[in-house]
């Protein structure tokens, strides 16, 4: 048998699947997805397996064996290993990028260079191979090597600290061989288990035979006939208060064993969900619900675009389609943006299907997270809700993904590999003929075009899974053509209205003399809600006390050395910091540029709106959810439970305050600058401020008590904000539609983005225009494809951590795949990239212009 390996070596050159013999002894244990270690070169390095056969592609003599298989169980699924090629395909990344991106980092290879001592000869101060006499201090440091078997390299050069020359010295004469190992980052977490005899009724016989002065003993003998089960050790010690060796006394006896036990790091093991069942549906949720529920039920690829409006139920249709598809015992995947990822959502999810569900996100520690993946990979559980990532969930037998909030840009990854989990997610359940449900109060428009008749529909390239190996399937690839059918519910549950929204004019307030962040009519409404007992939620996308540093007296601007960005002021560490490279330094007390102490902080932040809260309203109780304040593990929910408890009257906070939250005492959302990101260069950007607004807005009155809605802007006329104070999804749907393909921008045109990046301005520029114009020597051949090339042009933010930035766009139209076009010119210029240390990075579909 014969493996088809690709290698952890991200390259040009090594981006294929290599041959390799596997051994009759690991013939059992390898199969597609496998990781396995394999010589390549004079290295050993990880790799997966992504095709078996009979016979290899080449002369079987020059085939090497694999060295190793590194897990009982493969880490990938065969239809992960297909996926892996689709994205490596589609977003133009090496297959092995995209094969990492599926497994925890626990897995990502770790290599370690290790020695051993040469096989000694008759002569003992000789090794094989040489006639070199050992001086004493070489000889000490082989027999210490051959004592341990093997040892790091590193951790031998610190044993032997001085003596690096000799152990250089050593490798060389061959005294010392010099491998590579490798490691896994992280090992499952073991304890040290107590465990009783298969008789309990001997503890006690053994109890009465120990001497009084082994108290100690007995009372441990005691314990354990009164619970005859294995005990963790540390558990034993705390609830006896012994030591350790009282237990090893047993264990020496041979009355107790003691070993090491796997467990699972379970980051919910503390928390206690209340079971929650099914609610009855309203008409509209259960006509959603049927559609759904059929197509579950019948095994069908369908692709569902749920607009329900916020507070509508969309959460409790998801739990009963979920219900339908374990009734099948298939399995089912529930994305959520990281920022909705709350406690009060898994909670929901827990409540319903208790230990059946695992959950994905950032904020769990790197053990608790390759913990719950594998929960996922040992059939322990049948539900996973996480972010992004987690639908490269190992199951095999996947009934139904759910995205809710499908318009969020985080779906889209920014590193390599760029892919877009709503695609991915479509084009996995073509495999396992799943049910895709994308949920949104504010559908994107690449969403939304997909069921608009005779407007186009989205397409993805989806390898087949049936009757073809990973090689042959990519390469027959189908050219599917999904469209997104359309399920809306357009009233909220019970009946419940939509809040008001009231606009609010800041450059009317300014004009009548208000230079506060707060409006009259918000002021007076926050107070208002102070005096009822009722609560708060504002929004302010900007971190930080002010958002730059300037000095009157001259102009001058407190920029990053580093980027082109300036400077955000923090009160709190009274620091000045970069938000894109984390450069910081001390609070400014008078200009650098012309020494004036007229330096002042402009622009409001989080930290500064916590300030005025309390400077306008004494005694008022404000929890602020910002990047800074929610670093800590369990912070968010520490501060949501918090103010769930009514143990605040203010939830202030960036985006994150502004998505999958639902307490019933919020009556009052401010949206304190409600325009900030109608002013980015981003053809998205009345899109994303329509969708902010309208998300911010869902929060309030959601329960008995009606909302209000304040939103404070210096562009009330924009429709963005008038279309989102109406609850009107429709009338800007068309509005920016129709700017859309005015200007040739999604969904009417698709768009590839090449961005470069060098710390010397020439060779960027000059590289830039190259890669443009073989781009455009490549497009001719694609006549008459309509395509276009714009720039190349410095991007957005021109510098980030000491490197300059260019980009070039690609404009192309319908399903024409020109990937394959922008690889070879990309490719062209990979030596480039390697010798000067050049970045090429492209980005199919971007989500991000910056």
């Amino acid at each position: 048998m014969y493996a088809k390996v690709i290698v952890d070596v991200p390259a040009k050159q090594t981006n294929r699947a290599f041959d390799y013999r596997i051994p009759e002894s690991m013939r059992e244990w390898v199969s597609v997805g496998s990781r396995v270690g394999v010589p390549f070169g004079p290295r050993k390095l990880q790799g997966f397996v992504v095709d078996l056969q009979q016979s290899p592609d080449m002369d079987p003599g020059k085939i090497k064996p694999i060295s190793e298989v590194m897990d009982l169980y493969p880490p990938l699924t065969p239809d992960l290993v297909q996926l892996g090629r689709w994205i490596s395909r589609t977003y133009l990344c090496h297959e092995i990028t995209a094969l990492q991106a599926m497994i925890p980092g626990a897995l990502k290879a770790k290599y370690e260079r290790h020695v051993r001592a040469a096989e000694p000869t008759a002569d003992a101060g000789r090794s094989e191979g040489q006639s070199v006499i050992l001086f004493p201090r070489q000889q000490d440091i082989v027999n210490y090597v051959r004592d341990k078997g093997s040892v790091e390299l590193e951790a031998l050069l610190n044993k032997f600290s001085s003596d690096g020359a000799l152990i250089k010295q050593l490798i060389a004469e061959g005294q010392l061989m010099e491998f590579q190992m490798i490691k896994d980052r992280m090992a499952a977490k073991k304890v040290l288990t107590v465990f009783p005899p298969d008789d309990p009724s001997l503890l006690r016989e053994w109890e009465e035979q120990l001497p009084a002065r082994a108290a100690k003993q007995k009372e441990v003998l005691l314990y354990l006939a009164e619970r005859p089960v294995p005990v963790k050790l540390t558990e034993l010690l705390n609830d006896l208060g012994i030591s350790a060796g009282t237990v090893k006394s047993l264990v020496d006896k041979g009355w107790l064993a003691l070993r090491e036990v796997e467990v699972f790091r379970d980051p919910y093991a503390n928390n206690s969900f209340n079971k929650t069942k099914p609610l009855p549906l309203m008409p509209e949720q259960q006509e959603v619900f049927g559609r759904i529920a059929q197509a579950v039920d019948r095994r069908e690829h369908r692709v569902f675009l749920l607009h329900g409006v916020t507070g509508s139920g969309k959460t409790e249709v998801y739990l009963q389609s979920i219900q339908t598809c374990l009734n099948q015992g298939r399995e089912a995947i529930v994305l959520v943006p990281e920022i909705s990822l709350t406690p009060q959502m898994v909670e929901r999810f827990k409540g319903r299907f208790g230990d059946q569900v695992a959950v994905m996100h950032s904020r769990l520690s790197n053990g608790e997270r390759y913990d719950e993946w594998r929960k996922i990979m040992l059939k322990q559980v049948k539900v996973v809700i996480g972010a992004r990532s987690a639908i490269f969930a190992p199951f095999t037998q996947i009934g139904l993904i759910i995205i809710d909030e499908e318009h969020e840009s985080s779906y889209k990854q920014e590193e390599s590999p760029k892919y877009h989990a709503r695609d991915v997610a479509v084009a996995r359940a073509s495999m396992h003929d799943a049910v895709v449900v994308l949920g949104s109060a504010t559908p994107s428009l690449e969403s939304i075009h997909g069921t608009i008749k005779d407007q186009g529909s989205q397409s993805y390239e989806v390898p087949s899974l049936r009757n073809a190996g990973p090689e042959a399937a990519a390469d027959q690839a189908l050219h599917k053509r999904v469209r997104f059918e359309l399920l809306t519910m357009h009233k909220r549950v019970e009946g419940r209205p939509l809040p008001k929204v009231h606009i609010v004019d800041m450059r009317e307030e300014l004009r009548l003399g208000n230079r506060s962040m707060f409006s009259r009519a918000l002021y007076k409404a926050i107070e208002e809600r102070l005096n009822k007992k009722e609560q708060t939620v504002l929004l302010l996308n900007r971190r930080g006390y002010s958002t730059f540093v300037m000095c009157r007296s001259c102009g001058y601007v407190a920029q990053c050395p580093h980027c082109d960005i300036s400077l955000t002021f923090h009160q709190s560490s009274r620091a000045i910091r970069c938000h894109y490279c984390g450069y910081a330094e001390r609070e400014l007390t008078e200009c650098p540029s012309c020494s004036s102490e007229h330096i002042r902080h402009f622009g409001t932040g989080t930290q500064r709106v916590e300030e005025e809260l309390g400077k306008l309203f004494p005694g008022i109780r404000v929890i602020r959810m910002d990047v800074d304040t929610t670093t800590e593990k369990g912070s968010h929910e520490k501060w949501l439970t918090m103010f769930r408890n009514r143990q605040a009257d203010v939830l202030l906070g960036t985006q994150m305050v502004a998505k999958g939250l639902d307490f019933p005492h919020v009556t009052l959302v401010g949206a304190l600058a409600a325009d900030t990101v109608l002013n980015l260069p981003d053809f998205r950007a009345a899109e994303r401020t329509f969708q902010l607004l309208t998300q911010v807005a869902g929060r309030a009155g959601r329960h008995e008590l009606p909302g209000e809605v304040f939103v404070q802007t210096y562009a009330p006329e924009h429709y963005s904000i008038i279309s989102a104070s109406r609850h009107d999804y429709s009338s800007f749907m068309e509005r920016e539609m129709t700017l859309r393909k005015l200007h040739e921008y999604p969904p009417f045109h698709r768009l590839i983005l090449i961005t470069l990046s060098h710390e010397q301005v020439p060779l960027l520029m000059r590289t830039a225009e190259s890669l443009a114009q073989r781009l455009k020597e490549l497009a001719q051949e694609l006549s008459p494809l309509p395509i276009e090339i714009l720039g190349p042009v410095a991007s957005p933010i021109a510098r980030i951590k000491d490197r300059y930035r260019f980009q070039c766009m690609i404009k192309y139209r319908g399903e024409a795949s020109i990937s394959g076009l922008v690889q070879r010119a990309v490719a062209s210029f990979e030596e480039l990239e390697r010798q000067h240390k050049l970045t090429i990075s492209v980005d199919v579909d971007p989500q991000v212009l910056m």
